[in-house]
């Protein structure tokens, strides 16, 4: 069907159809703030219809990156002059990243939406979401593993199943939505926007927030090396939080 002049498929109507005013406090608590320092960027949300139904491509970032190391996410980053303004300009930040971190090919992606930007504080980013159908998948794959360790396309199927789905500890005190498919483990900003994809998308199922399981402690040591941790408070920090996790009873507080 045809919505907003872009043709799209009947799976994606609902997510368009909400995605059109979707409210960034919806989406987020963390909304960047009137700040010049704050840099723009944007991340490609690529919907395709898969084997097993809608699936989403996901990047495993490499571990050696100075922030957010090891963090599963979405294509993209931070806007370039060239690039433009606007939605337009956001849209050809979010092709040029995936192109340059998957070697997806742009011709087969059809943009419907952009969201509101979000705030990822410990980078100072806004980060604007665009929405895209994979109409013709292209194969992709690890271009620079010093920005990529490795590319998935995962299954919302996958995503909305209550067994997958579990609460996760953030090094900071905060608890958030995150998922656990096979060896992945998604947290933090992605997590947080892959649950607000399967709501607004409708392809949500009910979970138990309670369960809250620890990061492993590769990803909680990254993390704490992305705060400009020293390696003694790091190993010191990551005992913390992993005692710290496994005793966790409490609600989820937020996104991230």
């Amino acid at each position: 069907m045809t919505f907003d002049g872009v043709e799209i498929p009947e799976w994606l109507t609902t997510l368009a159809k909400a995605s059109e005013a979707v409210d960034p406090n919806e989406l987020s608590r963390f909304l960047p703030p009137d700040d010049p320092s704050v840099r723009k960027s944007a991340v490609l949300i690529l919907l395709a219809d898969g084997n097993d139904g809608p699936e989403v491509l996901l990047t495993e970032r490499a571990w050696t990156l100075r922030k957010h190391a090891g963090q599963m996410a979405f294509p993209g980053g931070g806007v370039d002059p060239e690039d433009g303004i606007g939605d337009e300009g956001l849209v050809r930040t979010a092709l040029r990243e995936a192109e340059e971190e998957t070697g997806l090919d742009p011709a087969g992606v059809v943009p419907f939406a952009v969201w509101p930007a979000l705030w990822v504080p410990v980078s100072n980013f806004g980060v604007s979401p665009v929405l895209a159908w994979w109409r013709e998948p292209s194969p992709v794959a690890v271009v620079d593993p010093a920005e990529v360790a490795s590319v998935h396309t995962v299954p919302l199927r996958a995503l909305a199943d209550p067994a997958n789905r579990i609460s996760c500890l953030h090094p900071s005190g905060f608890t958030g939505p995150a998922f656990t498919i096979g060896d992945l483990y998604i947290w933090g900003f992605t997590a947080g926007l892959l649950d607000k994809l399967l709501l607004l998308g409708g392809w949500a199922r009910d979970w138990d927030p309670s369960v809250v399981v620890p990061l492993p402690d590769r990803l909680v040591e990254a993390a704490w090396r992305s705060e400009g941790r020293r390696p003694e408070d790091v190993r010191r920090l990551t005992a913390i939080e992993h005692d710290l996790g496994r005793s966790m009873g409490e609600e989820p507080e937020g996104v991230e």
